[in-house]
């Protein structure tokens, strides 16, 4: 919370600070729910605090609070995103990933019991859509965090999810539920040259990377591999 001392140096009232507070917390909310989860790009939230005031220091200082207020308020951490690129030299080969400062951006993640976001927060319709996002995700990890377009769909087929499926049940297009994935950060796309011509290759991006992400999929697929591994032994 900022103090009347630094209020006064940046030269804004108390009020217009709180107000602008409000519209960024209300953005990220919004946005959040609107794009279903889709990182929000800091150069948005910066927006909102600079039409009307030209203050340099002014948008950290809003969105610092925008993001205390998430936490105290809602049970939402407003974590911040750094995409990691992976330039493809000529022989299709990724260089190694740099971090890209402009490309800021910040995702909510709750903080609440599991137990009690199911109950209270979590959407039950999307339940089939989640289904999807871990299945493809896992898929990812346990070919090493990187596997060809190609080999991802072979793999989702055995499981009846056919990649030019328009009409799923439950997913809609198949196709966009992968891209999703893609605009959400889990997963990241990239085209790369080979001997063959070019190939789509999809990797782990930094939400699946992120270290609570990474330990609750492992966790998942040592629970799977351990009953299916039970049941095969008390088959036999």
């Amino acid at each position: 919370m900022a103090t009347s001392e630094e209020l006064a140096q940046i030269d804004i009232s108390k009020e217009e600070k709180d107000k602008l507070v409000q519209e960024v917390t209300r953005y990220v909310l919004f946005k959040t729910h609107q794009t279903s989860g889709c990182p929000i790009k800091r150069e948005e939230l910066t927006g909102i605090v600079t039409k009307n005031y030209r203050q340099r220091a002014l948008p950290t200082l809003v969105i610092n609070e925008a993001r205390d207020r998430l936490a105290a308020t809602f049970g939402y951490e407003m974590r911040e995103l750094q995409r990691t690129r992976a330039p493809s030299t000529r022989a299709g080969r990724a260089s190694q990933p740099q971090v890209n400062a402009e490309a800021k951006s910040y995702v909510l993640v709750s903080q609440l019991d599991p137990e009690v976001y199911s109950k209270c927060v979590e959407d039950k319709a999307a339940a089939p859509l989640s289904a999807f996002s871990f299945t493809a995700i896992s898929l990812v990890h346990l070919a090493g965090g990187k596997i060809s377009e190609e080999d991802l769909w072979h793999q989702l087929k055995r499981l009846g999810l056919k990649e030019n499926d328009e009409n799923h049940p439950a997913l809609g297009n198949n196709k966009q539920a992968l891209e999703l994935l893609v605009q959400q950060r889990y997963l990241l796309k990239e085209k790369l040259a080979g001997p063959e011509g070019h190939v789509v290759m999809y990797e782990l991006a930094e939400r699946a990377l992120d270290e609570s992400s990474s330990g609750k999929l492992k966790d998942y697929i040592a629970k799977i591999v351990g009953t299916s591994t039970a049941a095969e032994e008390t088959s036999s």
